[in-house]
């Protein structure tokens, strides 16, 4: 590193960090205007390096790993580049495999980039193989073919896996997970109208499954352990107001409900609860979270955790060797979101291009896309003590929440309309200070036309 006068700009909306002498427009990661960038007391400005003709190799093609491949190209012209993707499919946008099994979504566009366009940018795409093991001492990646490839540069993408729940009876036939297209190619294979579908676990991609395949005209029942659901996204209001909008779609909504058993012979016949009850069913489909694929980082002796740790360049322990995306923890956090993963790809793609380039944290965020009543979550919308203040409508048929904490929006919840989500966001991450705004007696509708003048 080395001292250098040059001003530091940081996005308000993504937190890509920026050395010069103003902002730049538009934000490299995200595209944000140069109005959405502020001026941060950083002077130290890391020194870029010539690639040159370094061979980068990355694992994982989802989007943190084709964002991290389009980086690198962009930054380092003549670098190599190889990227390795287990499935036999070209890249594609995975957060549109809802909408796929919805049939709001030709399975024709969900690559992210034609197959042509891995030659023209002479990108050596890997498909159909895994990598198996890495050797720190000789900067090598082994694939699951015995082939090995050495790396200059190395970005891990390797993303996450389902988390199937030790449930008796799971291994029957019918019992899906949502990850990748030929799951979804599976589940439409076997749902027709009137199909009794469960969904294990009414969080965010189990309520999309739901929305989805109540639109194939399946009788879906989603069962939800918790008191409410997405308890890590709402508040109890706020599920309420869902589970409203969820029962006009005729989406039946069980609570405190947690699966004893999957049973059937040979084929699912039903889902039995803890308390007794029966749910029939010939298809079910367990959406209860995921796990980070860490394994081929923590074999080599890389710190994980929830996921492999990394620093605000998103480099591991190992100073050539970055982790992006779901596999990835930043300061404590893994995203497990689709805008993260593809905003740290590129980040660590410049990195590895020799462009310096660092990650500054991002709220988390979640966004529901196929239930036909969008809503977004983002930051802390639930008080953990005294200090935090509510203010919160039903506007527009929906549910507005805004979260303060000392004068600054900590998080906020919509439910309905959306178009405060660009300013909430860059709100969020500027810290934006509100104090002046905030009375004893201001509304949600007088914040709301705050952030929208932002």
């Amino acid at each position: 590193m080395q001292q250098n006068t040059e001003k530091t700009w940081r996005c308000a909306i993504c937190g890509y960090i920026h050395y010069g002498d103003s902002a730049p427009e538009p934000c490299p990661i995200c595209d944000a205007k140069a109005e959405d960038f502020e001026h941060i007391d950083a002077p130290q400005r890391p020194v870029r390096r010539d690639v040159g003709q370094e061979r980068v190799v990355i694992v994982g093609a989802g989007v943190a790993g084709v964002s991290a491949a389009e980086a690198v190209r962009k930054h380092a012209p003549d670098a190599e580049i190889i990227l390795i993707s287990q499935e036999e499919e070209f890249p594609y946008m995975r957060l549109n495999l809802t909408r796929l099994l919805a049939g709001e979504f030709a399975e024709k566009n969900l690559p992210l980039h034609s197959p042509e366009w891995y030659g023209e940018q002479r990108i050596k795409l890997l498909r159909g193989h895994a990598a198996a093991r890495l050797v720190l001492a000789e900067k090598a990646v082994q694939l699951d073919n015995g082939e090995t490839l050495q790396f200059d540069k190395l970005i891990v993408a390797t993303g996450s896996h389902p988390f199937m729940p030790p449930i008796p009876g799971s291994a029957l036939q019918q019992v899906f997970t949502v990850r990748t297209v030929e799951d979804v190619r599976q589940i439409l294979s076997v749902v027709q109208p009137e199909t009794e579908v469960v969904c294990i676990g009414g969080g965010i991609l189990g309520l999309e499954t739901a929305g989805a395949l109540a639109k194939q005209q399946a009788n879906v029942t989603v069962l939800e352990a918790f008191e409410y659901l997405m308890p890590l996204q709402l508040n109890a209001e706020g599920s309420r107001v869902l589970e409203e909008h969820l029962n006009t779609l005729s989406i039946k909504v069980i609570t405190n409900a947690s699966a004893d058993c999957i049973i059937g012979d040979g084929h699912v016949t039903g889902v039995h609860l803890k308390r007794g009850q029966l749910i029939p069913a010939s298809v079910v489909v367990v959406a209860a979270g995921d796990r980070a694929n860490a394994e081929l980082l923590e074999q080599a002796g890389l710190t994980v955790k929830k996921g492999a740790l990394v620093d605000n360049f998103l480099r591991t322990a190992h100073p050539d060797i970055y982790a992006v995306g779901d596999v990835a923890e930043h300061d404590g956090v893994r995203y497990g979101s689709w805008s993260p993963a593809m905003y740290m790809g590129k980040i660590a793609g410049m990195n590895a291009a020799g462009a310096p380039t660092e990650f500054g944290g991002i709220p988390r965020s979640h966004l529901l896309k196929v239930l036909g009543k969008p809503m977004l979550s983002i930051g802390t919308i639930i008080p953990t003590d005294g200090s935090y203040r509510m203010i919160e409508d039903h506007a527009d048929n929906g549910y507005r929440l805004f979260m303060f904490r000392d004068g600054r929006l900590t998080g906020c919840l919509l439910i309905g309309k959306l178009k405060l989500m660009k300013p909430v966001r860059k709100a969020l991450q500027a810290r934006l200070d509100m104090k002046e705004l905030l009375t004893p007696e201001t509304t949600a509708e007088e914040v709301a036309a705050h952030l929208a003048g932002l």
